[in-house]
C-alpha cells in the first residue's frame, strides 16, 4: 500500500490528493436571471387555457417588465471587469461586436428588438458557463487541490485569500511551431546548425533500410553511418564534417522520408524554452541573434498579456501579440474550429490555481464506498477490450513472423502499422459490443427491463450496495490482464449539499459525474502545472509503479482528444518512451527509443516488446493510448434512451435522470412570441416532470449548456438550440440531464462566502 494513498475497498487505493474543479464565478449568478414570481404567474395558465384576453394581456405586461429587469441584470454582468476579461480569453471579438453595444443600449419593453435580445442571450450564455460549468481554464475555471483526511468529518474548507493564488499564461504549442517553421524557411543558413534525426519507423540494418509495408532498400555503408548519426543531438554541420558528406545527402534522406531535418520544438507546456535552447546553440552570431529577436518579440507580447490588468488592457495586449505573430509568421493568429483542430485555438492560454483548498472526511469517503462496484465493472471493460485486441494482434504477429522467415525479426514499427486496421477498425467495433454487454449486465443487476415504456415510468432506481454486490461480482468478476495504464481509474465526484455545515451533519448525497477508465486524469499538464508541489504527484506515481513503464510517444495534438494542456506529464526519467510515428520529445532525453529499433516477440505465450537495452514489456502497453481513448468514456451504466432513471446506490448517485427528445417535435421552440414560448415551454416541462435546472447536450452545440426553466432568457437559448438542430435534421435528438447538485447546493466557498459549483477529481489505482 502506498504511503500517500488511502485504502478503498478490497483491491483499490485512492490518491490522498485530489483535484478540485470548480467554476470561477458564484453559482448564484445564474439565479439572478429568473425573475421572482414570473414562473408562478406563467403556471397559472393551464393546458386548456387560451392565451388571450385581459388575464393574458396582464401577464404579457408583467413578462415585459420582468424581461427589462433581466436585461438590466445582464448589463450589470456584462459591465463586470472580470466577466469581460473571461470573455476576452474565450472570444475577444464579441466584446466589440456584442457586449460593447449591449452596454450602450437602454433597456425598455419596446426597445427589446431582435438584436438586443440576441445580445442578452450572448451574455447569458457566457454567464452560465462561467457560473455553473466545472471547466478548468484561467481564473474563470481555476484548479484547486484537496486531500482525503479520515480524521475530520464532512468537508473542511480553507477558502484562502481571494479566488486564485497564482495564474500563468502559456503559449499554445502550435504558435511556437509556426514561428519555428518560419525561422526554418526564412533563415536558410540555420539548417546546418540543426540536428537531423531518423524517422521512428525507419529500420536500419547492416546493408539495408526498411520502411513498414515496403521492401528493404540497399544502402551504402556511408548512408548507414549517416542514419546512425542522425539522432537529434548532432548538428548537420558536425555530421557532414565527421563523415565527409555534404548537405545534399541529408537533403536526399529527407526526400526519402528517412530523416527529419528541420527546426522542431518538443511537446511541452513551455515550448518557447525549448526553442530558445536550440537557437542559443547556433554558432553563427548573426543568425542566432536574428532568430532570438523574433522569439523575444513574442515572449514580450506574452508577458504583456500576463501582466494585463482588466479586460481593456488584456484585449490590447492580445491584439498586439497577434499583430506581431502575423507579421513574423504570415499565419493567422487564431485557428478555426473544426473536426481536425485540437483544443487551443489562440496563441496563448491561461491557467490558474484556486485559493481555496479542501479536506474530505472519513464519513464522505464512506459514502463513496458503492463506487467500488462500478470500478469493478470498469476494469472489466478494459480487460475485455484488452483480450480481444491482444488475440487479433497475435494473428498479425504470426503473419509478420512468417513473412520475415527463419532468423528474421518483427520490429515494432512494422507491427504497429500492421495493427492499424485493428486499432482503428476492429477495436472500435469491439468496444461498442463490449459496452452493449456492459449495459445488459447492469440492467440485470438493477432490475431494469428492456421495455422502454416500463423504463420510462421509473424516475429513480434506488438500491443498496449489499443488494447488488454479489450480482456485480458475478457479472464482472472474471477479468484478464489489461495494459499498465488500465490500473488507473479517475472518478469525478460531486457533493450535493446546501453548504459545508450540511455535509458535516450528514445531510448530503454524492453524485458521480464521470468515471474515466484506464487513465490518471490529474496527470495532465493543466493540473500538474497548477499544483503547489508537482514533485509530490511525481513521487506518488513512483510509488504506484516501482519499476519503469513503457509509454508511447503521442503527437503534440490531435482533434479534441489531445493537446499540450491534457498531455500526461507524470513521466519519470526511468520510464521509457517509444516513438512510433512522431517524435515530439527532447532528443537528449534518455530512454527514448525508436519503434523500428524495438523487437516484438512471443514469450511464455504472450506478446512482448524487447528494447535495445534488453528491457521487456507487454506489447499491449504500446497501444495504451489508443485503447484508453476507446474505453475511457464507456463506463455509463445505462444506454441512451428516451428516458433513463436516476440510479442511486446508498448515498451515491451513479447516474442522473435524463431524457432524449426529437428536436422537430418540440413545438414550443418554434413559438415566435417570447411570453407564449415561456408559458408553453413550462407546460411541456411540467408534462414530462423535468426539474427546474438541467443541462442540455445537442449535436449542433459545442458543449453542454445550462437551462433554468424559471428564466425566460435561458428558455430562449434552449429554444434557439432546438430550432438550430431541427433545421439541420428534424429527427435529430438532444439530451437533457438533471442538474445535480443544483446551483443552491454549493459547499465550496471563497473568503467572501460566495458559493461555487465544484467536483472532486480522484485517482484510483488497482493493487
Amino acid at each position: 500500500m502506498s504511503e500517500s494513498a488511502v485504502p478503498f475497498g478490497a483491491r483499490w487505493q485512492l490518491w490522498e490528493q485530489f483535484a478540485l474543479r470548480g467554476a470561477g464565478f458564484p453559482a448564484a449568478g445564474v439565479l439572478r436571471l429568473a425573475p421572482e414570481g414570473l414562473a408562478a404567474a406563467a403556471d397559472e395558465f393551464g393546458v386548456g387555457d387560451v392565451l388571450s384576453g385581459p388575464r393574458w394581456e396582464g401577464f404579457v405586461a408583467e413578462f415585459g417588465v420582468a424581461a427589462v429587469g433581466t436585461a438590466v441584470v445582464l448589463q450589470e454582468v456584462a459591465g463586470l471587469g472580470s466577466f469581460r476579461a473571461a470573455v476576452a480569453w474565450q472570444n475577444r471579438a464579441v466584446l466589440g461586436s456584442g457586449i460593447g453595444p449591449f452596454l450602450g443600449w437602454v433597456p425598455s419593453v419596446v426597445g427589446r428588438t431582435s438584436m438586443p435580445r440576441q445580445r442578452e442571450e450572448l451574455v447569458a450564455h457566457y454567464w452560465q458557463r462561467f457560473c455553473v460549468k466545472n471547466d478548468t481554464i484561467g481564473f474563470f475555471g481555476p484548479v484547486g487541490w484537496g486531500r482525503l483526511d479520515r480524521s475530520v468529518r464532512g468537508v473542511v474548507m480553507e477558502p484562502g485569500e481571494g479566488l486564485i493564488v497564482r495564474s500563468a499564461v502559456y503559449f499554445s504549442s502550435w504558435s511556437i511551431d509556426a514561428l519555428a517553421r518560419t525561422l526554418d524557411e526564412q533563415e536558410p543558413g540555420l539548417r546546418e546548425w540543426l540536428a537531423p534525426r531518423r524517422v521512428p519507423f525507419v529500420r536500419v540494418d547492416t546493408g539495408s533500410v526498411t520502411v513498414p509495408g515496403r521492401p528493404a532498400q540497399p544502402v551504402t555503408p556511408v548512408v548507414r553511418r549517416v542514419l546512425e548519426c542522425c539522432d537529434g543531438t548532432r548538428a548537420a554541420r558536425d555530421i557532414q564534417r565527421e563523415l565527409g558528406v555534404d548537405a545534399s545527402l541529408l537533403a536526399d534522406l529527407v526526400k526519402r522520408r528517412w530523416i527529419s531535418w528541420r527546426l522542431e520544438v518538443p511537446a511541452d507546456a513551455h515550448p518557447e524554452r525549448h526553442l530558445r535552447a536550440t537557437l542559443e546553440s547556433v554558432g553563427d552570431r548573426t543568425l542566432r541573434e536574428s532568430a532570438l529577436a523574433k522569439l523575444e518579440l513574442l515572449e514580450r507580447g506574452r508577458d504583456r498579456v500576463q501582466a494585463a490588468a482588466g479586460a481593456e488592457e488584456l484585449t490590447q495586449a492580445m491584439a498586439a501579440l497577434e499583430a506581431d505573430f502575423m507579421t513574423l509568421t504570415d499565419t493567422a493568429a487564431a485557428r478555426a474550429k473544426g473536426a481536425g483542430t485540437a483544443p487551443g485555438r489562440t496563441l496563448v492560454y491561461s491557467d490558474s490555481t484556486r485559493a481555496a483548498t479542501a479536506r474530505i472526511g472519513g464519513d464522505v469517503l464512506a459514502a463513496l464506498a458503492p463506487l467500488e462496484l462500478l470500478m469493478t465493472s470498469a476494469t472489466w471493460l478494459a480487460s475485455r477490450l484488452a483480450d480481444r485486441v491482444r488475440s487479433r494482434a497475435e494473428v498479425v504477429f504470426d503473419q509478420l513472423g512468417a513473412a520475415a522467415g527463419a532468423g528474421g525479426r518483427v520490429d515494432l514499427a512494422a507491427f504497429w502499422f500492421a495493427c492499424m486496421p485493428i486499432l482503428h477498425g476492429d477495436a472500435v467495433s469491439e468496444a461498442a459490443a463490449i459496452q452493449r454487454e456492459f449495459w445488459l449486465s447492469w440492467a440485470g443487476i438493477l432490475g431494469l427491463t428492456e421495455d422502454p415504456k416500463e423504463q420510462g415510468r421509473r424516475r429513480e432506481v434506488r438500491v443498496t450496495a449489499d443488494q447488488i454486490a454479489d450480482a456485480v461480482r458475478e457479472a464482472f468478476g472474471r477479468q484478464g490482464a489489461a495494459w499498465t495504464a488500465a490500473r488507473y481509474l479517475s472518478p469525478d465526484v460531486l457533493i450535493a449539499a446546501r453548504d459545508a455545515a450540511a455535509v458535516e451533519r450528514g445531510e448530503f448525497e454524492l453524485v458521480l459525474g464521470e468515471l474515466h477508465v484506464a487513465t490518471n486524469t490529474i496527470g495532465a499538464s493543466l493540473f500538474v502545472n497548477q499544483h503547489p508541489a508537482p514533485a509530490e504527484l511525481l513521487a506518488q506515481t513512483g510509488r504506484d509503479h516501482p519499476g519503469p513503464r513503457l509509454m508511447p510517444l503521442l503527437p503534440k495534438e490531435h482533434r479534441s482528444r489531445l493537446s499540450i494542456r491534457v498531455r500526461h506529464v507524470l513521466v519519470r526519467p526511468e520510464d521509457y518512451y517509444i516513438a512510433l510515428v512522431d517524435n515530439p520529445t527532447d532528443p537528449r532525453r534518455a530512454r527514448t527509443v525508436l519503434g523500428a529499433d524495438v523487437t516484438v516477440e512471443r514469450r511464455e505465450g504472450r506478446l512482448v516488446v524487447r528494447l535495445p537495452d534488453g528491457a521487456v514489456f507487454d506489447a499491449l502497453d504500446v497501444f495504451s493510448h489508443v485503447l484508453t481513448t476507446l474505453v475511457m468514456d464507456l463506463c455509463r451504466i445505462l444506454p441512451e434512451a428516451d428516458h433513463s432513471p436516476r440510479v442511486t446506490v446508498d448515498k451515491l448517485v451513479l447516474a442522473r435522470e435524463s431524457w432524449r427528445y426529437v428536436a422537430g417535435e418540440l413545438g414550443f421552440a418554434r413559438e415566435k412570441d417570447e411570453a407564449r414560448r415561456f408559458v408553453r415551454a413550462r407546460r411541456w416541462r411540467d408534462e414530462d416532470e423535468l426539474p427546474r435546472f438541467v443541462f442540455v447536450v445537442s449535436p449542433t452545440e459545442p458543449r453542454p449548456f445550462f437551462v433554468d426553466f424559471d428564466s425566460p432568457v435561458y428558455v430562449n437559448i434552449f429554444a434557439k438550440a432546438v430550432r438550430r438542430l431541427a433545421a439541420k435534421d428534424p429527427q435529430a435528438r438532444l439530451t437533457i440531464t438533471e442538474m445535480l447538485p443544483t446551483p443552491e447546493q454549493t459547499w465550496l466557498t471563497d473568503d467572501q462566502g460566495n458559493g461555487y459549483t465544484a467536483e472532486l477529481r480522484f485517482v484510483a489505482l488497482a493493487d
